[in-house]
């Protein structure tokens, strides 16, 4: 008996977001940028949420003008609650549901001289400033979102970033003679531990909703050059298999992998993108 011809199906089609509604925080900062434009030009409809109102609603006008498709600028501060339920709020009333989040505002404090202070003299209103965002953040706008899925029965993709320094120790010999926009930079205690508890977080949520069809992914990049000086860019890149530090436009495929119906059998994953740091 001849076994019936397959029909796969429109592959290129999987990666299509036309009609989702995606949320993306932290969507002014160095890779929030382009992974807002890379949603949209997939085709979702983009709420960019960011801290400063007019930067959220110039980029949101950027898209729409750039990809024809609806999107919206939001202020929010996401370790705080009322602000994350009013935003959560307005996007269900305005789209009629979110189909995707992507977690990823971070910070530095407000007072980026005293985030790099030393381990053994590292400020505790500080640590909390940083944990209040990056994962108290993180879990607030999570819970808010996940519940407005849940309650709309049509399950969703969370994506959350975490960061290289979440799965392994930085390295401090790259850091020596090392300057960032200036400025004497190092990865303090308080980063690594916010974006491992983003790891471990997201690990609960997959298996939390899973019964609910909310996929629940981490995505983890390596560094990406963004103004660190040649030493810096230099050592790092010698730790790289590839030999060079990421783009930041080469975050966006895995968030729109992610986002996308094409990883529809994957959660509770953290997809690392580091050119290899890892490897070895």
């Amino acid at each position: 008996m001849t076994a019936a011809p397959l029909e796969p199906p429109d592959y290129r089609r999987l990666f299509d977001l036309t009609g989702k509604v995606a949320v993306v925080t932290g969507a002014c900062g160095i890779l929030g940028r382009h992974f807002c434009a890379g949603l949209a030009a997939h085709g979702a409809r983009v709420v960019a949420v960011d801290l400063e109102r007019h930067a959220a609603e110039a980029l949101a006008a950027d898209l729409t003008s750039r990809y024809a498709i609806p999107a919206r600028g939001f202020a929010c501060d996401v370790a705080r609650v009322e602000d994350v339920a009013a935003m959560v709020g307005t996007c269900v009333a305005e789209f009629g549901g979110i189909d995707i989040l992507h977690n990823n505002a971070a910070t530095k404090s407000r007072e980026p001289d005293r985030f790099f202070s030393a381990l053994e003299d590292y400020p505790e209103d500080i640590w909390r400033q940083v944990m209040a965002v990056n994962l108290d953040g993180m879990f607030i706008v999570a819970r808010h979102v996940g519940a407005a899925m849940r309650r709309r029965g049509r399950g969703g993709s969370i994506v959350q970033t975490a960061s290289i320094y979440g799965v392994v120790a930085p390295d401090r010999r790259i850091y020596e003679g090392s300057d960032y926009h200036g400025r004497a930079i190092d990865t303090p205690a308080v980063y690594s531990a916010s974006k491992a508890g983003v790891i471990g977080l997201t690990r609960h949520l997959a298996a939390h909703w899973g019964p609910d069809n909310i996929r629940v992914n981490s995505l983890t990049p390596g560094g990406v050059d963004s103004g660190q000086n040649e030493t810096f860019r230099g050592r790092y890149s010698a730790r790289v298999p590839l030999g060079r530090m990421a783009r930041a436009e080469e975050m966006v495929g895995a968030l729109v992998w992610l986002a996308s119906d094409a990883s529809s059998y994957v959660t509770g994953q953290n997809i690392i993108v580091d050119g290899g740091l890892t490897a070895w």
